[in-house]
């Protein structure tokens, strides 16, 4: 079992670097198939959008499935997805290639996540968590830089051709060397959607999709932002993002440390720090070393916001139905991914591309009120029946 949670991070590596990789490449996409930024764009949103809605019910469908099995089987699927965005000749094909990889990553997230924390040390959860989305941070130092780097100089297809490449070998290795882990008996019975239908989680649930439209809304467009507003070449681009995900690893680092204390105010300090960056960086271009410097806070918040969002919600449900709010909060997370493209493709068609990060960050100030909403009530006791009567019982959040 020693080997479960860094092997998950392993693959969440691979997935993500997939995901990703096409930030880096919108621009070449854009120029070779001769489409607006904005409709590259749109292949983010048509990707995230594929997650939110299939999440859940791939989840259920396929929660009885031992672990091994179920992880080598999405990690391939994600490889074919790849490999058709590769050989795409024109852009409708390369949306579904895009959306063939979106289907395997619901079922992935979810489930890595609970089966961190099944294994992990006895009050430990959220470190476990933590280090599966570390696997997120080192695609955004490793993965998608290096894909980046390499379409500048092949070609954007190579970008995806690589990600096909690791999707792929990352299924051997999980066939071989990732332990048995049949689903627990909690797994295999679905709880019925209406059961997580309570204001809390909703909330929770609600602050999610704000905060992930808040952080796509301007990262998105990171790539497009550094080479036409400040000016750099395709392969500075490409390391430029590596420094944005080395500060990402820290991040990271600091929220496992912290969330297991208190996951709403790691979340909102996450907000706030990325929201803050993100609305300054366009503007401090003229100024590289002043660009640089916030770009690597916005780099560190914006890693943060994953892991801290993520167990936030997590937290907010019974054990018993945590793996389904799992899922339902990885859908959440792609539908804001898919609205931050969206909406960020809408700011520079109407504003210009500088302002997209103001956008983002005011879509984060509605994502602290719902969190102060929630932190009201978390305090508020309620009354719950119990075999003795009742008593006094606070919602965790």
């Amino acid at each position: 079992m020693k080997l479960s949670v860094p092997l998950l991070a392993a693959a969440a590596f691979a997935m993500l670097t997939n995901e990703f990789n096409i930030i880096g490449v919108i621009p070449l996409i854009a120029q070779d198939l001769d489409v607006p930024v904005p409709q590259v764009g749109l292949l983010v949103s048509a990707f995230a959008f594929t997650v939110a809605i299939t999440g859940p019910f791939l989840t259920l469908a396929l929660r009885r499935v031992e672990r091994r099995r179920l992880f080598t089987g999405v990690l391939a699927v994600t490889a074919i997805g790849a490999a058709i965005a590769a050989m795409a000749p024109n852009y409708a094909v390369l949306a579904a290639g895009r959306i063939a990889s979106a289907l395997a990553l619901p079922a992935f997230w979810s489930m890595a996540t609970s089966t961190a924390a099944r294994v992990a040390e006895p009050g430990n959860p959220g470190r476990a968590i933590s280090t599966v989305f570390a696997g997120v941070s080192i695609a955004s130092v490793i993965g998608s830089p290096i894909t980046t780097i390499l379409a500048d100089a092949f070609g954007w297809r190579m970008a995806f051709a690589a990600g096909a490449t690791l999707c792929a070998a990352m299924a051997v290795v999980m066939w071989k060397f990732f332990p048995r882990i049949e689903a627990q008996a909690e797994d295999a019975t679905a709880a019925p959607f209406r059961t997580l239908i309570q204001p809390m989680i909703v909330s929770h649930l609600a602050m999610s999709f704000l905060a992930l439209t808040a952080m796509f809304t301007s990262y998105i467009y990171l790539a497009d932002l550094l080479t036409r507003v400040g000016h750099f070449s395709g392969a500075s681009t490409g390391w430029i993002l590596m420094g944005f995900g080395v500060s990402g690893i820290v991040g990271n680092e600091i929220a496992g440390r912290f969330v297991d204390v208190n996951p709403l105010r790691a979340a909102v300090a996450a907000v706030v720090i990325a929201g803050l960056a993100m609305a300054a960086f366009p503007y401090l271009l003229d100024s590289h070393l002043a660009a640089m410097a916030a770009l690597a806070i916005w780099g560190a918040a914006h890693a943060a916001g994953f892991v801290t969002n993520h167990v936030r919600t997590i937290r907010a449900a019974p054990s018993a139905l945590q793996d389904l709010t799992a899922s339902l909060n990885v859908s959440i997370f792609n539908a804001g991914i898919g609205m931050g493209a969206v909406v960020g493709g809408n700011v520079i068609d109407a504003l210009g591309l500088p302002e997209i990060g103001i956008a983002g960050a005011m879509i984060g100030v509605l994502a602290l009120g719902v969190a102060t909403v929630i932190a009201f009530a978390a305090r508020r006791p309620r009354v719950t029946p119990d075999r003795a009567g009742a008593v006094l019982s606070r919602q965790q959040c």
